[in-house]
């Protein structure tokens, strides 16, 4: 079975490249973190610089650790709704600038290059064990945010990558009802309040959420409250396992 798992994740990872160098080695571009020219958005000397390295990681969390234990504290002691997290890097300079420049800057073009970067990520885990979700859903935006910012910048990114991971994705089976303070505003003590039974299923989509390993599409993890919630509401709506798929996650300060 592991074998087959590692096997079956190899041929991913193959078609994923492909699919995700296609058009870009037609067409050169500067890369989006150094400016030279490259085939792809991010050229292959930043994509050794800042998303090769290894970093110990929280199996459920991802917070970074100084040692190779399976899980931090924090989820031991008080264990979050999901179970899993990938993410591609920290969230810290230059790479907040990729996150920057799609959710403020909107430059969508940006987000097939997070999505691969995450999709490398995800296939080359050194948990081979660990199973892809059955489909992926991304983090919603409440009406009066979307309206706002035009775009779901956590939707972008889940768009190339369900095609790289070839999963299904869902789009509108989570609606956001309430619009909420935005976490980044808030001391981290007061987010998982503020984001309390924010998000509920929309009609139509519990049925693909029973007994289902759903996979959450993110742009940036910080405390984990957002995702905590979301894994919640599936749980409650008899999700059996949830899994978190993050661009970047913020290291402790």
């Amino acid at each position: 079975m592991l074998q087959n798992l590692l096997s079956l994740r190899s041929h991913l990872k193959r078609t994923a490249d492909l699919i995700k160098t296609g058009w870009h080695s037609l067409v050169p571009c500067p890369c989006l973190l150094c400016g030279a020219e490259s085939r792809d958005m991010i050229c292959a000397a930043c994509h050794r610089q800042f998303f090769s390295a290894s970093t110990a990681r929280c199996f459920c969390c991802a917070i970074p650790l100084d040692n190779h234990e399976r899980l931090c504290g924090s989820c031991i002691t008080e264990p979050p709704a999901f179970q899993h997290t990938w993410v591609a890097c920290n969230y810290e300079v230059p790479l907040d600038q990729l996150v920057l420049s799609l959710k403020f800057g909107h430059q969508l073009a940006v987000a097939p290059s997070l999505a691969g970067t995450l999709a490398d990520s995800v296939l080359s885990a050194p948990e081979p064990d660990q199973p892809l979700p059955d489909f992926l859903i991304p983090v919603p935006l409440s009406r009066e945010r979307l309206a706002q910012r035009g775009f779901n910048q956590a939707l972008e990114i889940a768009r190339p990558l369900a095609r790289q991971l070839f999963l299904p994705l869902y789009p509108r089976l989570l609606s956001r009802v309430r619009d909420t303070t935005a976490q980044s505003l808030l001391h981290p003590d007061q987010r998982r309040k503020n984001i309390l039974h924010a998000f509920v299923p929309d009609d139509g989509y519990e049925d693909k959420i029973r007994d289902r390993h759903v996979g959450v599409v993110d742009d940036v993890m910080t405390t984990g409250s957002t995702l905590h919630e979301i894994a919640a509401c599936l749980k409650r709506h008899g999700a059996r396992r949830v899994s978190n798929l993050v661009f970047a996650r913020t290291p402790p300060h």
